[in-house]
């Protein structure tokens, strides 16, 4: 049984994908940011194979508490789903500091500080011969080539920083035969990017998987969307 782990699961695509693994039989270890954020994941709780834990991914002592309770645990695959936008509708003179800082510090820093954490897991996991992931939801708006429209200054360098981040990620730890990779899964109708979106969580997520089943070694490091179309950096 592969065992992943689900960061940010309590709603949108973190809760698509952990009712999705649910289904293939995978033990899933699904965070939520405090036990006020998990009500979504209560009527799945009588999954055996479900396990609820609390993380806040900006919050360095969450990170440890979480890191600790894990450290015995068997990890084959994290994906990285927590993130935030911040304000948007910004232009040059009115972009406020902080809220760029805290974008920055959950959408590029933090899903690198709960992954170094993980490290020694996903480690073992790879030298016992298992397929061993780490899966990072990204963004096309963190592609530069990709910029026609300028705006979002706060979500796309969260993103791009992110995106180079994680490719740095990829090519270190190739030699321990973990495979990472990119991956911006639509616009998707969610919390975060609004009704209007054209697909469902549930198109999305099965695209999603399929990109992760189909990762192998020799495309760790890919940024790709939830349909496998490479994106330029």
């Amino acid at each position: 049984m592969k065992n992943v782990v689900v960061i940010g699961a309590n709603r949108g695509l973190g809760l698509g994908f952990t009712e999705a693994l649910l289904k293939r039989d995978c033990h899933v270890i699904a965070t939520v940011r405090s036990a006020l954020h998990g009500a979504s994941l209560e009527k799945l709780a009588v999954e055996s194979t479900l396990d609820v834990m609390q993380l806040d991914v900006a919050d360095p002592i969450s990170r440890q508490r979480f890191h600790r309770d894990l450290a015995t645990r068997k990890i084959d695959t994290v994906i990285h789903n927590a993130g935030i936008y911040g304000p948007r509708g910004l232009v040059p003179g009115k972009i406020p500091e902080d809220d760029w800082m805290k974008v920055l510090h959950v959408d590029t820093v933090a899903p690198l500080m709960v992954t170094q954490g993980l490290l020694p897991q996903l480690r073992l996991s790879a030298a016992s011969g298992n397929p061993t992931a780490i899966h990072f939801m990204t963004s096309r708006m963190g592609s530069i080539a990709d910029n026609g429209s300028g705006g979002n200054y706060i979500y796309r360098s969260a993103k791009a920083g992110l995106n180079a981040a994680v490719r740095s990620l990829a090519l270190d730890l190739s030699s321990d035969g973990i495979r990472v990779q990119l991956l911006h899964p639509g616009w998707v109708k969610t919390g975060m990017r609004g009704e209007q979106a054209p697909l469902s969580v549930e198109e999305s997520v099965a695209g999603l998987l399929e990109r992760c089943a189909e990762l192998e070694m020799v495309d760790t490091g890919r940024f790709v969307d939830w349909f496998g179309e490479e994106i330029p950096w």
